[in-house]
């Protein structure tokens, strides 16, 4: 249960002063870490039995009420930290965070205490499960459906905490517990440890301020690695790296170093889960738009996000269509920033927006389906009919003059070049010639396997688009 109003005020006040810590108490472990309490050390109404988890924050072990004998889990604060009053705040708000969303996918917490020596600890329930970066480890790439199935209840837990104005901040595979419930799948949105709470109470700070970074470099968003100001879009960005993380097996982004995966996340284009596993280009769709680097670029809500993914992999269509395959034209534009040291200079990224503006502009009132969109690179895609010769000439011609246009601009930099190649393959395409037709996959997707790795000069046509 929450502490009262009066008992929190009560608690804000001595954490604003000087913590002085009290000697430990008889009961605590003599051990190597000095951190470690033995069996048997009593925390409030519990009894703790052995330990389950240690982190850089606190220590979780395994209790028994000494009444009910019911077991729980108590999460204690590191003696090192908890002589800081910012610690000690932040420890306490996350679980009165996680008590105010109240979600059956996210962790109940039931009260709070003390340790004799002057540490805070809560209580919370006790979970038997599997976290999905284990069982990702286990079990290998999960299929799509896999992947909404298990992602709706996440969602689902992230949009109630959204709507009580906190982000979690740091959500990765590591932190989606798989518990079982009635022989089915039921997971858990674990470690709200540094969630920021947008709108506090009473005029207080949120958990954090701009300026102090906090996350896993693995999923963290450009604007957490800059120490920006952070708001629900930025645990979207994190569910794209989920997204990409549970189709493929793997991180978007990888290195030897945390900063070198911190730099790619602030400058480098996500790659397509495609490159890595057989998905669909509408997949790719949902990773990228997720993963954009500007917030206000990517969904604006955890239940559009979901949405978006339903439909990509074909689970809750309302029409039950399914796609259409046939041969496509396919009219792929990639801009390149060709010198790293200007890759942030804002006239190179004004000219990298205006080319694929122009792009997809030409695209979409040439009746193009835009299949595929990233912060530097647009698929156009369009079907071919039976007699197909003055579609192809056409897509030949309309590519030609658009990479003329592009050559030609006025705000072309020396660092920023334009690749544009058209190719004919198999596409999938769901409600062809209608206004919300989608590209569902197909080989013409395929993009690294026709696009000419190099530079290239004017527009690429590959021999296939090209009839004899």
């Amino acid at each position: 249960m929450a502490l009262p109003r009066q008992d929190q005020q009560d608690l804000q006040d001595d954490l604003d002063k000087t913590r002085t810590l009290k000697p430990p108490d008889e009961v605590l472990a003599e051990q190597e870490d000095p951190d470690a309490l033995n069996p048997g050390t009593v925390a409030g109404a519990y009894v703790l039995q052995r330990m389950l988890a240690s982190g850089g924050g606190g220590t979780v072990y395994e209790a028994q009420h000494r009444l009910l004998g019911r077991r729980v889990a108590v999460k204690v604060l590191r003696r090192e930290l908890a002589g800081s009053p910012q610690m000690v705040t932040r420890f306490l708000r996350e679980a009165q965070a996680v008590n105010l969303i109240k979600h059956p996918h996210i962790v109940d917490v039931y009260e709070f205490g003390e340790l004799p020596d002057g540490r805070p600890f809560y209580v919370m329930e006790l979970l038997e499960g599997i976290d999905l970066r284990t069982l990702l480890t286990e079990k290998g790439r999960f299929s799509p459906p896999e992947v909404v199935e298990l992602l709706e209840p996440v969602c689902s837990a992230l949009e109630a905490a959204h709507a009580q104005g906190i982000v979690h901040r740091d959500l990765k595979a590591s932190n989606i517990l798989i518990c079982q419930r009635d022989g089915r799948a039921f997971p858990k949105l674990l470690d709200f440890g540094i969630a920021k709470l947008l709108q506090p109470e009473n005029g207080e700070q949120g958990l954090t301020v701009v300026g102090t970074r906090l996350g896993t470099s693995y999923t963290m968003a450009p604007e957490q690695i800059r120490a920006a100001q952070v708001d629900a879009r930025t645990d979207i960005y994190a569910l794209g790296v989920v997204l990409f993380h549970l189709l493929t097996g793997q991180y978007p982004f990888r290195g030897e170093k945390m900063t070198d995966i911190e730099r790619q996340h602030l400058e480098s284009p996500p790659p397509r889960a495609s490159q890595f596993a057989p998905v669909s280009t509408a997949l790719d769709a949902v990773v990228l738009k997720a993963m954009e680097k500007q917030p206000d670029r990517r969904y604006p809500t955890v239940k559009a996000f979901f949405e978006a993914l339903q439909q990509a992999v074909g689970v809750g269509r309302a029409d039950g269509q399914s796609g259409v395959e046939g041969d496509a034209l396919g009219l792929y534009v990639e801009v390149r920033v060709t010198d790293d040291e200007v890759a942030d200079n804002d006239e190179v990224l004004d000219d990298v927006s205006a080319v694929l503006d122009t792009v997809e502009q030409h695209l979409r009132l040439d009746g193009w389906i835009v299949a595929l969109q990233t912060s530097n690179a647009i698929l156009g895609v369009k079907p071919l009919e039976s007699a197909s010769v003055e579609r192809r000439e056409h897509g030949i011609e309309f590519g030609e003059t658009l990479a003329a246009e592009i050559k030609a601009r006025e705000s072309a930099q020396p660092a920023v070049h334009v690749n544009v190649a058209l190719h004919v393959d198999r596409a999938i395409i769901r409600s062809p010639g209608e206004e919300n037709a989608e590209v569902l996959g197909g080989d013409l997707v395929a993009i690294s396997r026709w696009v000419p790795e190099g530079e290239l000069d004017g527009l690429f046509v590959s021999p296939r688009t090209r009839l004899a």
